[in-house]
């Protein structure tokens, strides 16, 4: 979002305005009091620099009394590869606002990623696996994502290295299973089990 519109932007909700009067000025912050994001330009103050890429675009048709409408959806995923991705659909007559509208619905599922060196085979400390093994589904479509050494690469399905490179992975083994053709269900796969990286408790935690 340009800064004018960042300026001009008025907030609704009540994070909205710790935001803006920069009361709260890390998006960490808002994850660990568990505060809803209910306003894309939240995203936009906090995570500046978000990248985004198109997944996925199909024609979607529906039956009404005053004829056939035809409308594009879209799937994108944002992320600023540095541990903060996200995913979202948007559906409009024209193209353009389709992704404007998929873009807005990914900043308000953005999560945090829990990134490390889970590998055995590795002890370079530096993040760029996730730290143990997780598991991802939706759908048909079920992910299981193995934490690798270094220069591994993303040893994974196209879609799902679009949600990985975009959260800041670099080094993944998986198993798949499913009907992984189907690019949402295997890119909300692999998001959610990007999200479960931050459903156990390690013991750097209790440090923090």
């Amino acid at each position: 979002m340009a800064e004018s519109a960042i300026e001009t932007w008025v907030p609704r909700t009540r994070v909205g305005k710790l935001v803006k009067e920069g009361k709260i000025t890390n998006i960490e912050e808002i994850f660990r009091r568990n505060l809803p994001i209910l306003e894309p330009e939240i995203v936009d103050m906090l995570i500046p620099g978000l990248e985004h890429e198109v997944i996925d675009v199909s024609i979607v048709q529906k039956m009404t009394d005053a004829g056939r409408i035809t409308k594009y959806r879209a799937v994108v995923i944002i992320g600023n590869r540095e541990g903060y991705v996200g995913i979202g659909k948007g559906k409009a007559r024209q193209f353009r606002f389709a992704i404007e509208k998929a873009i807005t619905n990914a900043k308000l599922n953005i999560i945090p990623v829990r990134r490390g060196c889970g590998s055995w085979e590795c002890t370079c400390g530096e993040p760029h696996s996730v730290p143990f093994t997780v598991r991802g589904k939706s759908g048909s479509v079920e992910i299981i994502l193995k934490p690798a050494p270094k220069g591994t690469g993303l040893v994974v399905g196209d879609i799902a290295k679009v949600v990985l490179r975009l959260a800041g992975i670099t080094d993944i083994w998986s198993y798949t299973r499913g009907e992984t053709r189907t690019t949402y269900n295997f890119a909300r796969a692999t998001y959610n089990a990007l999200r479960n990286t931050y459903s156990f408790i390690t013991p750097l935690d209790w440090i923090r």
